[in-house]
C-alpha cells in the first residue's frame, strides 16, 4: 500500500542507480537543517569509495532526484559519502572490508571477542585472538565495530632512515 517511508522509496529508487555506479548504498537519510532539508546518501565498496566515486554518484543520483518526486520541490543539500570507522559491522561485506582491521566483536551472547580480521565469507568471519584463529559464524555475532589503532613511531616496517 501506499505507507511506504520517504527512506523506504529513497532506498529503492536509489540502489539501482548507486548499483549502477558500481557501489553498494549502505543507507539514505533526510534531515531538516534550519530551512534547508539535507539528503545524506552513503555508499560504500570493496577497497573504499573514492572521491571521483563521490563526485560519479552525486550527479547520478541528482539525475534520478530531478526525475522523481521523493524530494518535492523545496531546495536540498545532497551529501554521498562512505561510512567511517565509527560503523557498526553488521553486513559480511562490512566484514570482509574491514579486513586486517583490529575489531571488537560483541556476540548475541553478550561476550565480546577482540582480535584482528583474518577474512570474511559469506557464513562468518575468522579472527585473530591474541594468535589464536577462531571463527565466529554471523548467526552468532550482534555487531562488530572497528577499532581505532595509533601507532608508535618505533613501530615501523623496514629503515627508512
Amino acid at each position: 500500500m501506499g505507507s511506504a517511508s520517504p527512506r523506504d522509496h529513497l532506498m529503492k529508487l536509489l540502489e539501482p542507480v548507486v548499483s549502477a555506479e558500481g557501489l553498494d548504498l549502505e543507507d539514505v537519510t533526510v534531515t531538516q537543517a534550519g530551512k534547508r532539508r539535507v539528503l545524506r546518501v552513503i555508499v560504500d565498496r570493496d577497497g573504499g569509495v573514492s572521491l571521483d566515486d563521490v563526485a560519479d554518484v552525486s550527479q547520478a543520483v541528482s539525475a534520478a532526484l530531478d526525475d522523481d518526486e521523493a524530494m518535492g520541490q523545496a531546495a536540498y543539500t545532497l551529501e554521498v559519502s562512505s561510512p567511517g570507522v565509527d560503523r557498526p559491522l553488521t553486513e559480511p561485506r562490512h566484514w570482509r572490508r574491514a579486513a586486517k582491521r583490529l575489531v571488537k566483536a560483541e556476540m548475541r551472547d553478550g561476550s565480546v571477542v577482540e582480535g584482528r580480521i583474518l577474512g570474511a565469507d559469506e557464513s562468518g568471519v575468522d579472527i585473530d585472538v591474541a594468535g589464536d584463529a577462531r571463527r565466529l559464524d554471523y548467526e552468532d555475532l550482534a555487531r562488530g565495530r572497528v577499532q581505532v589503532e595509533f601507532r608508535r613511531f618505533d613501530d615501523v616496517d623496514g629503515d627508512e632512515g
